[in-house]
């Protein structure tokens, strides 16, 4: 996010619990991040105080912690175990279902849901996701209707991260720490002594219409520059870095380098890195009916890449070792991923490496290969 001197405001933690009542107003749902479980997760959020005031996260492979901060502010973590994903591609969408009377079937397709989505904490790497799932999800021919409802009705409130976690790599990636677009209003938390405050600015007509309905202020320079300086030094404390020159190509060339045999010692082939990722589209299909055979139902499912049905067809599975699924998974997110869709499949936010139950590290993963490429 650019900050400039004619159209950044100061928003005050007062002002932002006015801000999510007036979307609550305008028909709203409002979702953000919260304290569950020993986790920074998304949930609908009522009010300022639903937010993980005073909280920040220790992470590292196959390690996650909540610890206090010595401050309140209310975005002072890198990002949790949850992504934007289940709320605008969820893990089950009923397709159709039917009911038999005698003779007649009657088939019933699953209307989309169409209430309005407001996001409240997005960072740069999450935007930069749900960019990437537009685009396989909303491109071609054959979009999908239940994602298209769903996101034409998102209202994004972004924040600009002022910590880097353990595990994140969105600058190698040039996918963050900074917010550029796909926001509607974008905030970047002041540190200092008392309630929490913000540098802010309007990404879009809709976010400037609602800027108007609560109070704020111009930033002044030192303001401004106080929130620059946060964002520049999180980029430059990045827990990882993905070494990306050529990356594509130096995936390809090595698709039996013995990197891949090695990971696969240590891989469950749990899908935990799949199911946490904010990319990851691939779903399955379930049919099912009720006991008495009158009521049927299609329902659709996230499904991964690491199960061995998931690569079956006519006579078996096509990757039947974790060696080979892994494989697939790392060489689509980050090289063939490019062919596909015209991008790279991996935003850096770090959750898969955090998530992994044997902490394998994607940025390790392909230092090792470049390092150790046969000649």
């Amino acid at each position: 996010m650019s900050l400039e001197l004619q159209a950044a405001q100061l928003l005050t933690s007062q002002g932002l619990d006015q801000l999510l009542k007036a979307l609550r107003r305008g028909g709203c749902r409002t979702v953000g991040p919260t304290v569950r479980d020993g986790v920074i997760a998304y949930e609908d959020i009522d009010c300022l105080e639903d937010l993980p005031r005073g909280w920040t996260d220790e992470q590292s492979g196959g390690h996650y912690r909540l610890r206090r901060r010595e401050d309140d502010a209310l975005f002072g973590y890198a990002v949790g175990p949850h992504s934007w994903k289940p709320f605008l591609h969820p893990p089950r969408q009923r397709l159709w279902r039917t009911h038999r009377d005698g003779d007649t079937v009657r088939m019933q397709r699953e209307a989309p849901d169409g209430q309005r989505l407001a996001l409240i904490g997005v960072r740069a790497c999450e935007l930069k996701a749900i960019a990437i799932q537009d685009k396989v999800l909303l491109g071609g021919a054959y979009g999908d209707p239940h994602y298209r409802a769903r996101r034409a009705g998102t209202f994004i409130i972004a924040v600009n991260c002022t910590v880097a976690g353990g595990t994140c790599f969105c600058a190698s990636m040039g996918c963050g720490p900074n917010l550029t677009a796909g926001f509607d209003l974008g905030l970047t938390e002041l540190g200092a002594a008392g309630p929490p405050a913000f540098v802010l600015q309007a990404g879009t007509p809709a976010g400037s219409q609602l800027l108007e309905e609560i109070p704020h202020r111009p930033a002044t320079a030192n303001e401004i520059a106080a929130a620059r300086a946060r964002v520049q030094h999180t980029a430059e404390h990045m827990g990882r870095q993905m070494p990306t020159e050529a990356l594509p190509q130096l995936l390809l060339r090595n698709l039996e380098h013995p990197r891949w045999s090695e990971v696969a010692e240590r891989c469950l082939a749990c899908g935990n890195c799949t199911m946490v990722c904010p990319t990851c589209f691939c779903t399955t299909l379930e049919d099912s009916s009720d006991l008495t055979g009158r009521e049927t139902s299609r329902t659709r499912r996230w499904d991964t890449c690491f199960t061995v049905d998931f690569a079956f067809v006519h006579g078996g599975s096509v990757r039947q070792s974790t060696r080979a699924r892994y494989r697939q998974w790392m060489t689509h997110k980050l090289a063939t991923w490019h062919q596909q869709f015209g991008t790279c499949g991996c935003v850096g936010c770090g959750r898969c490496i955090t998530w992994c139950p044997v902490g394998i590290d994607i940025t390790e993963e392909v230092s090792a290969m470049r390092t150790s490429e046969p000649t």
